[in-house]
C-alpha cells in the first residue's frame, strides 16, 4: 500500500479569494498569501523571513470557497508549486504560485463555532407493521 504524500503550505491570507478563468475557461481563485518559515538548527527551530506568494484554487463551488475564506484567515492547503515566467519592463522573471488541490481552516490557529441545525428524526416504525416480519396484526 502506497500512502499519497502532496506539498503542503501553511499560511494567512493577506487578500480575499478573487475570482477568474483560465484560458480554456475553468474557473479558478487567486489569493495572495504569507507563510512562515523555518530553519532547522540542531534541535531548535529558527524562525526566517515570512514569503509572501500567490495561491491558485482551482474548485467547482468557487463561489462558497470565497464566503469562508478572508483575509486574515489562517489556512492549510495541499498541491503543488507551480513556476512560471512573467515578463515585466523588458525583464523576465520567474514567478512562483501554490496550486492548491485541498484547502481548509487552519484548525489550531483559528476560532470558529459550528452550528448545526437539529436533524428531524424519523418515525420509528412497529416491529409488527413492518412488512415481512410474518407477524399478523
Amino acid at each position: 500500500m502506497t500512502i499519497p504524500i502532496r506539498q503542503s503550505l501553511e499560511g494567512v491570507f493577506l487578500t480575499g479569494l478573487r475570482p477568474g478563468t483560465t484560458r480554456s475557461g475553468i474557473p479558478v481563485l487567486r489569493a495572495r498569501v504569507r507563510a512562515q518559515q523555518w530553519r532547522h538548527e540542531g534541535e531548535t527551530f529558527t524562525p526566517q523571513e515570512p514569503i509572501t506568494c500567490d495561491l491558485v484554487v482551482f474548485h467547482e463551488s468557487t463561489q462558497r470557497a470565497r464566503t469562508r475564506f478572508r483575509p486574515g484567515d489562517a489556512f492549510i492547503a495541499s498541491g503543488h508549486v507551480n513556476t512560471y515566467d512573467v515578463t515585466r519592463d523588458g525583464q523576465t522573471v520567474q514567478r512562483e504560485e501554490f496550486v492548491a488541490r485541498r484547502l481548509g481552516h487552519d484548525a489550531a490557529r483559528t476560532r470558529y463555532k459550528v452550528t448545526r441545525t437539529r436533524r428531524r428524526l424519523r418515525p420509528a416504525i412497529a416491529p409488527a407493521a413492518q412488512p415481512g416480519s410474518g407477524r399478523a396484526s
